[in-house]
């Protein structure tokens, strides 16, 4: 029964919400950790996800059937009931926000109820399956967790919150529309109106292209903000740039599959080293 709860909180999606969530804390903190804080913010913001990722699965059961990779799903299977999905989610939810509201400070709580309902209300309640910009819409909902960590410690909404936000919105999009390639029949077939169902793989790619390069630009804003020192923005400029050498190469290639995957899976690398890199180059 514990592994079917943890299927259904969807641990790898709150395990890289919680490197962003640090690395904006160790980015405010400027090498002095409050590590209680740091350990409160995480359980808190981590119970929070896992209440929305529960409810997008309840939200999603009906066409998670159709799906090849999600129609194995615990709720799809009936082996957790609707109503203890439901039970679940309201109280690891509620037990999140307290822990936020009376450990870390009310804004970090506040930014972490807005995240919960775009993703659960207006993303995934309303906006997936009437929408080509629902992608969008999810991006901000992935830009949530580095700005409360920030948050936790600045207490405040400055340019640094902003350009985090825009950071991890921007790396979010073409991350989503890596997937919605590598998952293009089951999108179909669900009849889920992601872009490269809608406009198409080759449009796909440009906008790929597109936000990796807007990507590539906002994240000098940190350095040239005095946030973090020049070390961040070499090595996150580098890999970034190996991102974007990885999506260029998709005009070059008919195996679209193994194209997506490779920028999916990097990614994953260049947010992971971002992360790290403005928390270890913060400027003091």
């Amino acid at each position: 029964m514990f592994t079917q709860y943890l299927q259904l909180i969807k641990p790898k999606i709150i395990f890289g919400n919680l490197i962003s969530v640090m690395g904006g804390f160790f980015l405010a903190s400027q090498g002095s950790i409050n590590y209680k804080l740091l350990i409160m913010c995480l359980i808190g913001e981590s119970l929070v996800i896992a209440s929305s990722c529960i409810l997008n699965n309840i939200i999603d059961r009906d066409i998670d059937k159709k799906m090849e990779r999600t129609k194995h799903r615990v709720l799809v299977r009936g082996l957790i009931s609707t109503r203890a999905s439901i039970l679940s989610s309201l109280i690891l939810g509620l037990l999140g926000i307290y822990l936020l509201y009376f450990n870390v400070n009310f804004l970090s709580t506040e930014l972490t109820i807005i995240g919960f309902v775009v993703y659960v209300v207006i993303y995934s309640l309303y906006m997936k399956r009437r929408s080509i910009y629902s992608t969008i819409v999810g991006s901000i909902a992935g830009a949530i967790p580095p700005i409360v960590g920030y948050s936790a410690i600045s207490n405040k909404i400055d340019a640094c919150t902003v350009i985090l936000a825009l950071i991890f919105s921007l790396w979010q999009i073409p991350h989503s529309y890596a997937i919605a390639i590598l998952c293009l029949k089951d999108y179909q077939i669900a009849n889920i109106p992601v872009l490269p169902v809608i406009k198409g793989i080759e449009i796909t790619k440009n906008h790929i292209v597109f936000y990796i390069v807007i990507f590539f630009i906002s994240i000098s804003m940190l350095s040239i903000g005095g946030y973090t020192n020049y070390s961040y923005l070499i090595v996150s400029s580098i890999v970034t740039l190996i991102w974007l050498i990885i999506a260029l190469l998709g005009y070059k290639t008919s195996e679209n599959n193994v194209w997506a995957r490779q920028v999916f899976i990097f990614s994953i690398v260049t947010i992971t080293v971002l992360s790290v890199m403005m928390s270890l180059d913060a400027r003091k």
